[in-house]
């Protein structure tokens, strides 16, 4: 086993799992976006918020997680959903090209596999990704280390061959007791022709 592996198990052990998994922000706030069917993606899903959300709007969907324990709970009230949950190391073995009608990422971020998820949706795919930022308000949860930590505007260029439907970064600009703060949120589609939106 894997040492991200075994430490995820562990958190996932740890964790309390009263509640039920809820979905991104950015997933919740955007389901308008969504088509009514097609293969979407949870990557890296931990308890599953956004892959239960995807599969109750009629998507066919696998839930990709390293931890085991974290997809025993998602395995556990998937009961007739369209929902397939695996264990993935995503870093060793991304997607494969042009698979996925949607994908989603939160609270994940590993930047070499950036090009492969953009390469993984269909043209007219969507990607939502959500993740934390570098620019936080004090106290704010999430990563400490730089290397899990977008900097500004990193996810806006990060996709700049997909057409941005959708992008909110506000960092501490203004009053940081409002709005959307600690992460940035994009929601990109792929061109419907090999033409690529510049």
């Amino acid at each position: 086993m894997s040492v991200d592996r075994e430490k995820w198990n562990l958190r996932y052990q740890q964790t309390q799992m009263d509640a039920p998994p809820q979905p991104a922000r950015v997933l919740s706030d955007f389901a308008h976006l969504l088509p009514d069917s097609g293969q979407a993606l949870d990557l890296a899903c931990g308890r599953g918020g956004n892959a239960l959300f995807l599969a109750q709007r009629g998507l066919q969907v696998e839930a990709w997680d390293i931890s085991e324990q974290a997809l025993f709970g998602l395995q556990a009230i998937v009961g007739d959903l369209p929902l397939t949950a695996s264990v993935r190391d995503v870093i060793a073995a991304p997607p494969a090209p042009a698979t996925f009608d949607v994908i989603v990422v939160s609270h994940f971020l590993h930047r070499p596999l950036f090009g492969a998820l953009s390469a993984a949706l269909r043209p007219g795919g969507l990607l939502y990704y959500q993740t934390f930022t570098d620019e936080r308000v004090a106290g704010a949860a999430g990563p400490r280390n730089p290397d899990y930590l977008l900097r500004s505007n990193e996810l806006l260029r990060a996709f700049c061959e997909l057409r941005v439907l959708d992008w909110r970064e506000e960092g501490l600009v203004g009053d940081v007791s409002r709005g959307v703060r600690n992460i940035a949120m994009l929601v990109a589609m792929r061109a419907h022709t090999s033409r690529q939106v510049k």
